[in-house]
């Protein structure tokens, strides 16, 4: 699909409707713009969602190694 934009004196560039559907885009969603020989790509920025470890959370992970590396080790064992 093509279209022609117009850019607003501060950089604002309006996607029309028709275009928003057809990628799927929705308010507040992200597009990543790059410079390539053609010219300007835009296309959806890729999101994933960050979660942020408390301090109990680390030690349950630090408890869970431990305890995985005292299992391993018991494995390695050689038979007698």
């Amino acid at each position: 699909m093509k279209t022609t934009l117009i850019m607003t004196s501060r950089g604002v560039v309006t996607l029309p409707v028709k275009l928003r559907r057809a990628l799927g885009l929705k308010a507040d969603d992200h597009l990543i713009a790059e410079t390539t020989p053609e010219g300007l790509l835009l296309r959806p920025a890729v999101t994933l969602p960050v979660e942020i470890y408390s301090e109990k959370r680390v030690r349950e992970f630090d408890a869970a190694e431990a305890e995985l590396e005292q299992f391993l080790r018991r494995k390695k064992k050689p038979a007698r």
